[in-house]
């Protein structure tokens, strides 16, 4: 298993061991060795078996005062809590057939629940917990099973005992799990008095949605969420992603790679091992009993001789039945729960995939919504010009607007009364917005049984949206208020899944502050460190190192004009294993720089144009640009035009996405462009120019 403990994407460097202990070379078989060691699975457990009995409850530190009901005061005491399968029986209880129910006791309670509510209970908590790994659950029986045993396959010892044990090693899990053991859901299960029927047709069970992919992942049955979630994309697994996230591409590789090793060879070679040992224990217990029977035709020795051998085989066979029963519950079901994690991790990264998928393809969609949105702006102010135009010629000639309709109902009715038709042209309040044709009913019968006939065409013809400046509007209406939606979802953007460092570079006057500031506004999971406002580098040291243990992530509001600046940002995240450390250079040429510190007035720390000038020269000569060798994952660039003096959430929004689904830090490797090259040229020879205009002004 070296290859994979070198591989795998989801252990950090620091925690990384080397497996040489776990070789074969190096295995003590003196006598003084336990017969079952211990497996020490990270250095972070020393004391845990293999396999694991449960999830980490180390990680409950806190302690927890509000409960919802008592069995999650019992989970919560603080002891050794232990839920039990007591036993199993045969039951036929609100059932035409028997089937076989588990007795779990919990503290002083006791329920009764069959195999087919576990796996309810299980398939529920995953639509619950999108985001969260499940324990899983033993397999059902295959249809070789129900082949070969019939009818008395559910009424297996050996299969009721396999899943007596690895039920309360899930539920054990669940009860040891930080999250999951604050589900009331669960805590229902526990509870003997509630029927497992009542607990699916009640809250949060009957609030959940027929596709999880169309609701909030924090929160699935959130009654408040945005009534966009409603007009997501349904994408498959399958869908290939424009901009992949490459830690999740590796994570998915080292997956797929770990479950084939460990479902394909090694557990064909668990089942043929324990097949061949159950085999050898058969023989030797019909060799026993051969020879022991063997024993009662002899007399004398020889019968005595025959019987000992017999006993001999038949303590092998309990001795090899023994074997065979640690071998499959110590190694072949661990074994088997592995392959069971592996397939689990690979659909929630399968689902976290798919709402990766959903987010570009919701990014595409707003962006075309806006397109569209902007063409119909254009048009309708267009339409708006010319019928202002039109309006203002109609004035001058002394006529009033005549509408098309009316023209046409003119044309079809020639001999109506001529009083009523002047009044419809020449009246303003009277007129109406273009229609499909004339109202029937004022048409004279032509002929019998056509007035029915008559009213249907005109009824659909109304039902037709032919007017285009009507369907002008409906689309301009219903483009913003889509694009409204699709913009206050800010759950289902990728770069809130976990923590960022995100590390801004810029000359003093660049725009730093006011992306900071408003970021902040607009996003509050990143809490802005500025050196301004603490005071000096040690008070932001600690800030940023505060928030992260938190679970914020921080933007890093300083110049940051050398990598020597930006090593202090990049050794606090890794001090935070999963944290993204990313870096936004503010590439704002140093004559705009300098033009706006002639006009600011309100910094907390430059008084005056003239020490802001000062401040911008020096740290122009300094700057350095970033690359990827300092150890960031993503850089971009911005120019001026891309910040705004005031940001909404959609710009702020547009930044993050920009940074996400840039390709790399390696791909902007020494390339310093744009301004902040340009400064570093001019920088000394700007300085003296500044400093020679000081002295002049002083001397004035």
């Amino acid at each position: 298993m070296d290859t994979f403990e070198d591989e795998n994407p989801f252990e950090h460097d620091a925690e990384h061991i080397s497996s040489e202990t776990s070789s074969t070379s190096k295995v003590d078989l003196s006598p003084s060795s336990p017969p079952y060691p211990t497996r020490q699975l990270s250095p972070s457990s020393p004391s845990r078996p293999f396999p694991s009995p449960g999830s980490h409850k180390q990680l409950q530190t806190t302690v927890k005062s509000d409960f919802c009901c008592v069995r999650d005061r019992y989970l919560h005491s603080g002891d050794d809590v232990e839920i039990l399968i007591t036993d199993a029986q045969k039951t036929s209880v609100n059932a035409t057939s028997p089937y076989i129910t588990y007795i779990i006791k919990t503290g002083t309670a006791e329920a009764h629940h069959r195999y087919s509510e576990f796996e309810s209970l299980r398939a529920n908590l995953v639509k619950l917990y999108p985001t969260l790994i499940i324990p899983p659950i033993p397999s059902k029986q295959t249809l070789g099973d129900y082949a070969v045993k019939q009818g008395k396959a559910k009424e297996d010892a050996t299969l009721i005992a396999r899943r007596k044990r690895m039920l309360q090693t899930f539920l054990n899990r669940i009860a040891r799990h930080p999250i999951l053991s604050n589900e009331h859901v669960f805590h229902r299960f526990l509870d003997g008095e509630v029927s497992w029927t009542e607990v699916l047709n009640s809250p949060p069970l009957s609030l959940l949605p027929k596709n999880i992919l169309k609701a909030p992942s924090h929160n699935p049955t959130d009654q408040n969420a945005s009534p966009a979630y409603d007009a997501l994309p349904n994408p498959s697994a399958a869908h290939p992603l424009r901009h992949p996230d490459q830690r999740f591409s590796d994570s998915e590789a080292f997956t797929n790679k770990f479950a084939n090793h460990v479902s394909g060879p090694m557990e064909k070679v668990t089942r043929r091992a324990i097949k061949r040992w159950s085999e050898f224990a058969q023989d030797h217990a019909d060799l026993g009993g051969v020879l022991n029977g063997f024993s009662l035709n002899e007399t004398g020795a020889l019968a005595g001789a025959v019987e000992k051998t017999g006993q001999a085989a038949d303590a092998t066979y309990m001795s090899t039945s023994k074997l065979l029963q640690e071998l499959e519950q110590n190694w072949a079901e661990p074994l088997h729960e592995y392959s069971q994690f592996a397939s689990i991790i690979k659909k929630l990264l399968a689902y976290r995939h798919q709402k990766h998928v959903q987010y570009e393809m919701t990014h595409d969609g707003l962006e075309n919504k806006r397109e569209q949105l902007e063409d119909l702006e254009k048009s309708e102010r267009e339409a708006r010009r010319l019928e202002e135009a039109l309006g203002r010629g109609r004035i001058n000639s002394g006529q009033l607007p005549r509408s098309p309709a009316t023209e046409c109902d003119e044309a079809a009715h020639e001999g109506e009364d001529t009083n009523t038709r002047e009044e419809e042209v020449t009246s303003p309040a009277s007129y109406l917005p273009p229609h499909p044709g004339p109202n029937p009913a004022r048409r004279r019968a032509k002929a019998p049984g056509m007035g029915l006939l008559n009213a249907l065409s005109y009824t659909l013809h109304g039902m037709m949206d032919v007017d285009p400046e009507s369907a002008r509007r409906n689309s301009i209406t219903k483009a913003r208020e889509t694009i409204s939606q699709i913009s206050s979802m800010s759950t289902s953007e990728p770069w809130l899944d976990g923590q960022v460092v995100l590390i801004l570079c810029g000359l003093v006057g660049s725009g730093k502050s006011t992306f900071a500031t408003q970021l902040q506004q607009h996003y509050p999971q990143f809490h802005r460190c500025n050196q301004d406002d603490l005071g000096d580098r040690r008070q932001v040291e600690r800030l940023a190192r505060d928030c992260l243990a938190r679970g914020l992530s921080v933007c890093i509001d300083r110049t940051n004009f050398d990598s020597a600046q930006r090593s202090y940002w990049i050794q606090i995240a890794h001090e935070f294993p999963g944290t993204s450390i990313w870096v936004i250079v503010f590439d704002t040429p140093y004559e705009v720089c300098a033009a706006r510190l002639r006009t600011r007035t309100s910094h907390p720390t430059i008084k005056d144009a003239e020490q802001g000038l000062y401040v911008l020269s020096r740290f122009a000569a300094d700057f350095e640009y970033p690359v990827a060798r300092e150890g960031f994952d993503r850089i971009i660039s911005l120019k001026p035009e891309d910040t705004p003096l005031v940001y909404s959430s959609s710009d702020i929004a547009s930044i993050l996405h920009k940074v996400h689904v840039s390709p790399g830090a390696n791909l902007l490797e020494s390339i310093p462009v744009g301004g902040l090259f340009l400064a570093a040229i001019l920088a000394p020879v700007t300085k003296f120019l500044i400093e020679a205009v000081i002295s002049r002004i002083r001397l004035q």
